[in-house]
């Protein structure tokens, strides 16, 4: 496995968004143009929204990922931008729903992709009845990100003042975000629908058991340098590579699913999603080239409101209480504005607060300097 220690460095030159999302935009009127050229205006406008779609539903997820590469080397760096593409586009929005159908319905590898390609009613119809699997295990997955996040000890930055810092000080308890989880799956088998009651928790067990998976075979492999470097190589890279490609495989499912309401074509869905997933990749460089986490300080904090959020819903698909794509996506959305807004206006107070005071010691000083000028007078 590549291990070259030295983190993404480049210029800033490269800094520029016409040399970070100059391929998504080639891409973009590439697969446009082809769909235009076959399925006329009606084909370019659903292309469209299925890429709006997608990018609306996983612009939180570009931050999270642009927080985990920043800790990688940039041979692993370079590894999920290029290969990682490949990974997103063919596997995650393509081969990982026709294997989900291949479990709810038992056929065959070629019958799914068969009923893919010249029968994406039916397959549309068996992808939805799998919604339940689906919605557990992403559901819980995307929620124990959140609560690993948030139930921290040693965090330190707090946006939401009146929550964050109660879950933080729940982190002296090491098991506790497994046990809410556990508990959470619980309750899911004894109030969802008789007929998903063992397969939701089967499924968000997985999805809680995964990401303890994860966390324990990056740290492990990543222990030994802990203390010399901060660059994850190696193992611990491969971990956090999988952590990446796992967590947006959480992302798309949602995607995947609403977008069978949209159009039936599955080739239009993998197109206009994966065109999605570029543009979030290159939002990923952007976020990663520009330092925007430094930048903004609360933009990790809503990111994880927002995964977290998307989770909820996810479970509540499971009672049938399912917002539309637009509100799902717009959630999401929302945390991440708002937290940005809240930095962007807490900087702004930091840097008046400190002009003041910079102000308050200039005319200190320039009182001082006129004071020590003035000499009294001898008394005769």
């Amino acid at each position: 496995l590549p291990s070259k220690a030295a983190p993404y460095r480049p210029k800033s030159a490269h800094h520029h968004p016409f040399r970070i999302f100059w391929f998504s935009v080639l891409l973009t009127l590439g697969l446009g143009s082809l769909i235009f050229g076959h399925m006329g205006v009606s084909g370019l406008w659903l292309f469209t929204i299925l890429v709006v779609l997608e990018v609306t539903f996983s612009f939180d997820n570009a931050v999270i990922n642009s927080k985990v590469l920043v800790g990688m080397s940039q041979v692993w760096q370079k590894v999920f931008l290029t290969a990682g593409i490949f990974v997103a586009v063919f596997v995650v929005r393509f081969i990982l729903p026709i294997a989900i159908v291949m479990i709810a319905s038992g056929h065959g590898f070629m019958d799914v992709v068969n009923l893919a390609l010249h029968k994406p009613v039916e397959y549309g119809k068996i992808l939805h009845e799998a919604s339940p699997m689906i919605d557990a295990f992403g559901g819980a997955f995307l929620i124990m990100i959140g609560l690993s996040y948030f139930i921290d000890y040693n965090k330190r930055v707090h946006w939401m003042r009146h929550v964050e810092p109660i879950l933080a000080k729940a982190g002296r308890f090491e098991n506790f975000k497994v046990c809410i989880m556990l508990s959470v799956a619980a309750v899911l088998y004894f109030t969802v629908e008789a007929p998903h009651k063992s397969l939701v928790l089967i499924s968000a067990v997985l999805g809680i058991v995964l990401h303890i998976g994860l966390e324990l075979f990056g740290s492990f492999f990543h222990e030994d340098d802990a203390k010399s470097v901060k660059i994850k190589t190696g193992w611990a890279a491969f971990a956090s590579l999988l952590y990446l490609e796992i967590l947006d495989a959480s992302f798309s499912f949602d995607g995947v699913i609403g977008a069978f309401a949209i159009t039936n074509s599955v080739l239009l869905i993998v197109a206009g999603l994966g065109a999605g997933a570029i543009w979030v990749r290159s939002l990923t460089v952007y976020l990663l080239r520009t330092g925007a986490l430094s930048k903004y300080k609360y933009l990790e904090n809503g990111a994880h409101w927002a995964i977290m959020a998307l989770g909820v819903m996810m479970i509540a698909k499971l009672f049938h209480l399912e917002l539309p794509e637009w509100a799902t996506g717009g959630l999401g959305l929302l945390f991440v504005s708002l937290a940005v807004g809240s930095s962007i206006l807490e900087a702004r107070s930091i840097n008046l607060q400190e002009a003041a005071a910079a102000k308050l010691h200039q005319a200190e000083e320039q009182l001082k300097n006129s004071a020590s000028k003035i000499v009294p007078r001898k008394r005769r």
